[in-house]
């Protein structure tokens, strides 16, 4: 009892630090510093991402079941040019290529995603476990670690087995919670004793408004102004359970950690000396990342979620909030589940506030009362969402690390995207994109920002949802084109590669050299590119025109020999 008397002060003094750590962010105080010359921390790690439906293919191969992607892709006029997945990257046969690749690039770790309907065809742990899709994710982890490059692995990257949203309407439905503790856990048991680093979800928001808000994406329902709350309140509970599962039964024995990867463009104020547009631009930040991130290390959604929804509900006459409540029990579940938190990053908006009356109807962007903006002089490298704002990266880690008491940071996603039929492999664009925003990331670290790791996005040009194969983020331009997808290294290839072998920017004379040495890489490649058609050319010469000019050679001598064989009779 004294030792707890003695304690208390120094405890109430840290939940005050706590409390005040969330209003630390200074938003009058942008710093566009020049670029810095220096290195990251020892241990640093590097690497790049991927996810199972963007670049497997083998949609259903060796007894894999479907995925609401599958589905989704299957019907007409939901993706550009009705692309799908079906084959993509075909890495679920060109894995150990491409770890050739990454051991060339000396990646530190590989971030990629296991596919939930290629383990569990049906959803289910307890009807059928897929050992085929089992061995193919044993087989990519074991030689990842023989190449000494460590898996960082996504449970959950939007590819939930159709069945499930068949039956139970998917992330609406409470009983996900247990279905998806119970493929993470088959998860844990298979493949936890080398797998150290686990993230529950990628991108839930893009999971709730695009899924179930807007229907861009599968499983493409337009349940306005609801079922994007419902859903991200469902992947909230599901992630807490895993955690407590993991903590419980496979920590102490396996030593990782769980996190869980949240994605977030950086909103700025207009008026960096108004207050309504600083009120906007934390709004903007909180019906984002906030939403997900608050609940994981406070306990509860923002407030100003909960003010916002709650009084507009109020003004369409209903009886409740349609923001979902956490009861209290729920919220001491869920406080405190994140190991460590991997952000996503790729754009900057300017915010503003904009007053959206009742009458407008229900819907998640309503709710927020706020407009964004882009200033035109942003670099537009051509997809029509992706801005280059290099110094909205280094205010978004120092937001995080205020708002969330200075979490373990892993970025898992950063990249830049070309929206162009061409097949230049000189993309000077991603190279400039690359520098800048990391160096934006090292700025962020001198703050005191506690980044541990960066994943570029993406290793391979892939299925990009609903835009299909018409947006390439990838390192390595892959041509769909021919049919055994060839890698080709783009420019940004080589240039990330000397980051990483020098583990930041040393000085500026060797920076401005890795420019000029991967421009003269890529003009190699893209010699190699364009004599691609003329070996996809050669392989339709070798697969159709061959056999069938030797079968009409073996016909026309079967036919000659009994003209022969007739005469002699």
């Amino acid at each position: 009892m004294l030792q707890r008397s003695i304690l208390r002060p120094y405890y109430v003094l840290a939940l005050v630090l706590c409390a005040s750590a969330n209003d630390d962010f200074d938003w009058t105080k942008n710093e566009k510093t020049s670029f810095y010359y220096g290195t990251f921390p020892t241990g640093f790690s590097w690497g790049a991402g991927s996810s199972a439906y963007q670049t497997e293919g083998a949609w259903n191969t060796d007894g894999k079941g479907m995925s609401i992607w599958d589905a989704f892709a299957h019907k007409k006029g939901k993706i550009f040019s009705n692309e799908s997945g079906d084959s993509s990257c075909e890495g679920y046969y060109k894995f150990k290529d491409d770890i050739t690749l990454m051991k060339d690039m000396k990646f530190n770790h590989y971030r990629f995603s296991i596919s939930w309907p290629r383990i569990l065809p049906s959803g289910l742990k307890s009807e059928h476990i897929n050992e085929k899709g089992i061995k193919y994710y044993d087989d990519l982890i074991n030689m990842l670690l023989e190449n000494k490059i460590t898996p960082i692995v996504t449970l959950y990257h939007w590819d939930l087995p159709q069945v499930l949203q068949e039956k139970y309407g998917g992330w609406q439905n409470a009983s996900m919670v247990n279905y998806f503790n119970d493929f993470a856990s088959l998860c844990f048991e298979r493949f936890g004793n080398r797998v150290k680093y686990w993230i529950t979800f990628n991108n839930p928001w893009s999971i709730a408004v695009e899924g179930f808000e807007t229907g861009e994406h599968a499983p493409g329902l337009k349940l306005k102004g609801t079922g994007a709350y419902k859903a991200a309140h469902n992947i909230i509970k599901a992630h807490a359970k895993v955690w407590h599962t993991y903590d419980m039964k496979w920590r102490g024995k396996q030593k990782g950690l769980i996190g869980i990867s949240l994605t977030a463009d950086w909103g700025e104020p207009v008026d960096i000396t108004n207050q309504r547009d600083i009120e906007a631009a934390e709004r903007y930040i909180q019906f984002y990342m906030g939403w997900f991130a608050t609940p994981l290390f406070n306990g509860d959604y923002p407030q100003v979620m909960k003010d916002y929804i709650g009084r507009k509900s109020g003004q369409q006459g209903l009886g409740a909030s349609r923001l979902p409540v956490f009861s209290p029990q729920e919220k001491s579940y869920v406080k405190g589940t994140c190991d460590f938190l991997g952000l996503g990053h790729f754009t900057t908006r300017y915010v503003t506030t904009k007053n959206y009356p009742a009458g407008v109807g229900d819907s998640y962007f309503a709710d927020r009362d706020l407009a964004e903006l882009v200033d035109p002089q942003w670099p537009d490298p051509g997809s029509e969402w992706l801005y280059s704002v290099p110094w909205g990266f280094r205010r978004l880690l120092n937001f995080v690390k205020t708002q969330y008491g200075n979490p373990m940071i892993y970025v898992t996603e950063n990249g830049v995207s070309e929206k162009t039929l061409c097949t230049d492999l000189c993309d000077d664009w991603r190279v400039k994109y690359f520098k800048d925003y990391i160096n934006e990331m090292l700025k962020a670290i001198k703050d005191g920002v506690n980044v541990k790791g960066y994943t570029a996005w993406s290793f391979l040009d892939n299925f990009e949802w609903d835009e299909g194969f018409s947006e390439r983020f990838g390192l390595y331009y892959v041509d769909f084109r021919n049919k055994n997808k060839p890698r080709y290294p783009k420019a940004s290839v080589q240039f990330y590669k000397r980051i990483i072998s020098s583990n930041g920017f040393p000085n500026q004379r060797e920076v401005e050299s890795w420019k000029r040495k991967a421009v003269e890489t890529c003009s190699s490649s893209n010699q190699l590119l364009a004599a691609d058609p003329l070996i996809g050319h050669m392989e339709m010469v070798t697969e159709i025109v061959v056999p069938t000019v030797c079968t009409l050679c073996i016909l026309l001598s079967a036919v000659f020999l009994m003209f022969l064989l007739r005469g002699r009779l």
